[in-house]
């Protein structure tokens, strides 16, 4: 059973940066594609942002586009969302994802969550 361990959550202030990183227990992983989701309190999951399993095409939310920047380094199993120009509408719990399709919710891993605050 894969394992996805996500880090790099906290405070920032609007306007700020955070970089997410998703470590993978093996390289099983490389076979699919990975990336994020986020919960909002008192809201649903909602998807953020893919890569393919080669790291060639990259799929993001509307409302992250321009301002996040999903990477991953298949020789460390690792996936990374770097965000810039965060809004308090950003806070949530991050959960990095593994699977077939992360746009159509096709997700076979899950990590535990980080949780991202952004203060006015």
């Amino acid at each position: 059973q894969v394992q996805l361990v996500e880090s790099g959550g906290g405070l920032v202030q609007a306007g700020g940066s955070l970089r997410l990183s998703c470590a993978a227990s093996d390289s099983t992983v490389s076979r699919y594609a990975m990336g994020w989701f986020r919960q909002a309190p008192g809201k649903e999951r909602e998807f953020v942002a893919a890569t393919s399993w080669s790291g060639g095409s990259f799929y993001y939310a509307d409302s992250v586009k321009g301002r996040f920047t999903i990477s991953r380094d298949n020789d460390k199993n690792t996936v990374y969302l770097q965000m810039n120009s965060l809004r308090p509408e950003d806070t949530a719990v991050y959960y990095c994802a593994a699977g077939g399709d992360l746009v159509l919710d096709v997700v076979n891993y899950w990590g535990e969550g980080t949780l991202v605050t952004v203060s006015s």
